[in-house]
Formats: structure tokens, C-alpha cells, sequence
């Protein structure tokens, strides 16, 4: 039997909120769990439609996609009240705000969802809201955000937190190519006119590029699957300018046929490519960025942040997610904060981006518990590695999860933290072997219990380094104990000496 989507209750406890971004390609329909520093989309569903499809001659939506949104809509509206979703807004972008018929549009989808709130979005606006999905990722970026859509492109100069200038530009993917009328010299020489008109843009040289938006996407999951990258996740994926430079023109250069041939090549994208690669070096040649990073928080986690997460949009992305794993994972909450001042000695050294490594992976260290033993180490290393967090770069993926599989009792050379090893420099690899030896020699002593760590401490004198055990600890001192003690000494290059005081 058939329920009826009115009919479908979601527990009162949860907290759901959905968007609909209308853009001139596609459509889609995101449905975001809970209030968290970190979205969590629990549903994500895209269309495309193609809605700008011929709009540069015509000055009118695609009545092809115009009829296809309708169904499409339809059935989105039906998904998100049956899930509960307040607050659910539908924001139309580039295709609809410049179509003479936009305005028509609106009106028949309103007819079919009168209790929708759908806005028009300025171009501002929408540079806005994708600048607010960046820094939801990224708080500390500082550079030059590009957006690109099918209608439009928006660049948002980006720094200390917000975003200081924008525009909008009508380097959309298919305007683009219906400008050029396909021809890929003409759409180099329009961009290139284009963002020239944009005095603020050389400011910015040196800076790192953000891209933002399903075409630029598109470039990065083809280059994923070219140089067979460990990691099939788009988000943060970075790279440096001369990388970039070889991508585009492979992307710009090579056939169709080859690029459908690529694991998980995105084909409703492939017409596009070619385009978004033109714009991308365009920039570059522009900006002359330090590095290019691909984001896929945009204009809708922006949407997020500002409407249903604002009370905990201060909060550092990484911590929090490492905050809200161990709550859900983990056996106490207590001992992460007495293994950081426990492991302190060990890395006197480290930067302010390995303490917060470390503050992620001590946080998280008991997020096994409750797997098989058998399967307790791989399984978090996996975790870690391929969790969504807004804020969690690749090299952190790689350096938390090589850590706990460790502490887990993994050995540094298995093949499975081959990803890891590719993510890492080798000073990186050693610094998260010894962290992982540290928490495993932690765990031994403890068994997870902060009384028992309180009784210990680790310090290194001289080229020795010195477990000490208070009286009520001696009993605790076996031989699994001695053996981890002396293989995180090997890690650091020290002796070893067990003291009681």
C-alpha cells in the first residue's frame, strides 16, 4: 500500500531543512540533517534540465526544460514535506532572473507549491551565498572564489571571514557556448574580454583560486580519474598552477570518446567541459594563483550556514567534526583532552596546523570501540579517510586516519594505508606513526579510563624517553606495556626508561 507523503511523520526530534537551487543547467534538491557546524546532507538529488539553453538568442528559458522542471519540481516538493523540511526554499539563479518568460515560470511553479517560498536571486546575492559556502569549509580562506554556472560565473574576492567584493559575469558554461556559438577560440577571446573588464581581479594575483560550481567539478572528477588520485573526492582537492595548466589543455585537447572512456566520467557534463577548462585558464592567466582548490560547498551549504546554522558557524570545522564523531562513536568524551596534554612532550615541534591534527586525533582515537576487533583498524582508517567534513583537506584525511589505524595496531607499511602514504609527505607519515604509537601505548595503560592515564606521564630527557607511573599505576606496567614503550621509542630515535614516582 501506498502512503500518501502527508501522511509520512518524521520523529519531532529531528531537524531538517531543504533547498532547491534552480540554476541554468540543472536543478537540485539537497535536504540537510540536523544543525551542525559540518552539513549533512542526507538527501541530494540532481536533474538537469538545461534551462539557459539557447536563452543568449532567444531571451527565453528552454521550453524543454521549462516542462521538465515541472515534473521535476513536483516531485522534489513531494520528497521534502514528506521529510519534514522546514525551512524549504527554492532559490532561482542566472537563467531565471535574465529570461523575459523567468517571471511566468515562477508564477506556474508557485501554483504548484503555494506553501514554497521561491526568490529570484541577484546576482549578489548568489556570489554571497557561495562565498558563505566556501568559508563554511575553509574560515581562514583568502583568495578569489569563482562560481560558475550555466548561465553565469561569480567571482568574490574573499578575506577575513566574508566576502569584500563581487560580480557576476555571463561566463556561464552554456551561455558560453551559445556566445561562441560552440567555437572554443571565440569563447577564449570572450572570457578573456570579459574578465579583463574586471579591474579588482589583478589584486588578487598570487592568491589561491576557490572553484566553486558543477562544471569546475566536472574538470576535477576527470582529473581524479586520469592520474588515478587515491581519493574519488572532489572536495578540496588542490592542486598548483602548473598542474592546472596541464589539465586544461588535456581537457581543452581531448576528444569526447576519451573522456567517456574515464572511471565515473560525469557524461551531462562532458559538453561542458571544454568551456569550464577555457574559463579556468582564463583566470589563471589572470590571477597567476598560488594554488587552485576545488570546493563543492557552495551557494547552498551558504544558504545553510546563513539561515539554519548561524548559531554554530564560529565554531572551527575540523574540531567539530571531530567532536561530533567521538559523541556518536565513541566510549567517553573525557580522555581526548588528557591525551593531548598526555602525547604534548612528544611534539614540542609541531606547527599550528599539526597541533590541530593532533587535537582531531586524539579526539577521535576511540571511534573503533564498538567495531569488530578483527576489522576494528581498517575499518577506521576508511572512516576517517572518506567521511564528509566541510573542512577536512586531503592531507588531514590522510594524516587522522594513518594515526588511528595505528593506534588501532596496524603496521606503517600495509598496503592499505597506501592512500595515506600519497597524501603525506614522508615527515608527515612519521609524525602520524609516532602520534599513533603514542595512543595505542595510552590505550594500553588505560584502557580507556582517564584515572589510570593520570597516573602516568611520558617525557623525553635527553636521548631517553621516560614513562613515568605513579605507585598505584606500578601494577599496570606489563610486558605489552613495555613492548609498545619501546616501539614508540624506536619511532623517536630515544632509549627507553619505565620510572615510578
Amino acid at each position: 500500500m501506498t502512503v500518501p507523503p502527508e501522511n509520512i511523520q518524521v520523529a519531532p526530534t529531528h531537524r531538517r531543512a531543504a533547498i532547491v537551487d534552480l540554476g541554468s543547467n540543472s536543478v537540485r534538491l539537497v535536504v540537510f540533517e540536523g544543525i551542525t557546524r559540518n552539513p549533512i546532507p542526507i538527501f541530494n538529488e540532481k536533474a538537469t534540465l538545461r534551462l539557459g539553453r539557447g536563452l543568449e538568442a532567444t531571451g527565453r528559458l528552454n521550453e524543454e526544460g521549462v516542462a521538465l522542471a515541472m515534473d521535476v519540481m513536483s516531485r522534489f516538493h513531494a520528497i521534502a514535506r514528506s521529510m519534514n523540511a522546514d525551512p524549504f526554499e527554492v532559490l532561482a539563479t542566472a537563467a531565471v532572473r535574465d529570461a523575459s518568460n523567468g517571471p511566468d515560470f515562477v508564477r506556474a511553479l508557485q501554483a504548484r507549491m503555494p506553501d514554497v517560498p521561491i526568490r529570484v536571486i541577484s546576482g549578489e546575492e548568489e556570489a554571497d551565498y557561495a562565498a558563505t559556502g566556501v568559508l563554511c569549509g575553509l574560515p581562514e580562506a583568502d583568495g578569489l572564489v569563482a562560481d560558475i554556472g550555466g548561465g553565469s560565473l561569480e567571482l568574490i574576492r574573499i578575506a577575513d571571514g566574508k566576502h569584500q567584493e563581487a560580480c557576476t559575469t555571463p561566463l556561464g558554461v552554456i551561455r558560453l557556448n551559445d556566445r561562441a556559438g560552440g567555437d572554443l577560440a571565440k569563447a577564449r577571446a570572450l572570457a578573456e574580454a570579459d574578465l579583463s573588464a574586471i579591474p579588482w581581479l589583478k589584486n588578487l594575483q598570487g592568491k589561491p583560486l576557490y572553484l566553486v560550481g558543477g562544471a569546475f567539478r566536472a574538470l576535477a572528477r576527470l582529473q581524479i580519474a586520469r592520474t588515478q588520485y587515491p581519493l574519488n573526492i572532489v572536495h578540496l582537492f588542490t592542486m598548483d598552477e602548473a598542474e592546472a595548466q596541464n589539465m586544461t589543455s588535456w581537457l581543452i585537447d581531448a576528444p569526447r570518446k576519451t573522456l567517456e572512456k574515464l572511471p565515473g566520467a560525469p557524461r551531462k557534463r562532458l559538453d561542458d567541459v571544454p568551456f569550464a577548462a577555457v574559463v579556468m585558464r582564463r583566470l589563471m592567466r589572470v590571477v597567476q594563483p598560488s594554488k587552485i582548490v576545488f570546493s563543492v560547498e557552495g551557494l547552498r551549504e551558504g544558504w545553510y550556514m546563513r539561515k539554519v546554522a548561524a548559531s554554530v558557524a564560529d565554531q572551527e570545522p575540523c574540531l567539530a567534526l571531530a567532536t561530533e564523531t567521538a559523541e556518536r562513536l565513541s566510549r567517553s568524551m573525557k580522555l581526548p583532552g588528557d591525551l593531548m596534554a598526555w602525547t604534548a612532550p612528544l611534539f614540542l615541534d609541531e606547527t599550528a596546523t599539526d597541533h590541530r591534527l593532533r587535537e582531531m586525533a586524539c579526539c577521535m582515537s576511540d571511534i573503533g570501540s564498538y567495531d569488530h576487533p578483527e576489522y576494528r583498524a581498517a575499518q577506521t582508517y576508511l572512516r576517517v579517510l572518506r567521511m564528509h567534513g566541510v573542512g577536512l583537506d586531503h592531507p588531514a584525511r590522510g594524516f587522522v586516519s594513518m594515526t588511528l589505524a595505528i593506534r588501532y595496531e596496524m603496521e606503517s607499511a600495509d598496503p592499505l594505508l597506501e592512500s595515506s602514504r600519497y597524501l603525506l609527505t614522508p615527515q608527515m607519515q612519521t609524525r602520524a606513526t609516532q602520534l599513533g604509537l603514542a595512543l595505542r601505548l595510552a590505550y594500553t595503560l588505560c584502557g580507556g579510563t582517564p584515572t589510570l592515564l593520570h597516573g602516568t606521564s611520558l617525557t623525553i630527557e635527553g636521548d631517553t624517553l621516560v614513562l613515568s607511573l605513579m605507585p598505584q599505576c606500578a601494577c599496570i606496567s606489563g610486558g605489552s606495556v613495555r613492548r609498545r614503550l619501546q616501539r614508540l621509542a624506536q619511532s623517536l630515535s630515544l632509549n627507553t626508561e619505565m620510572r615510578e614516582c
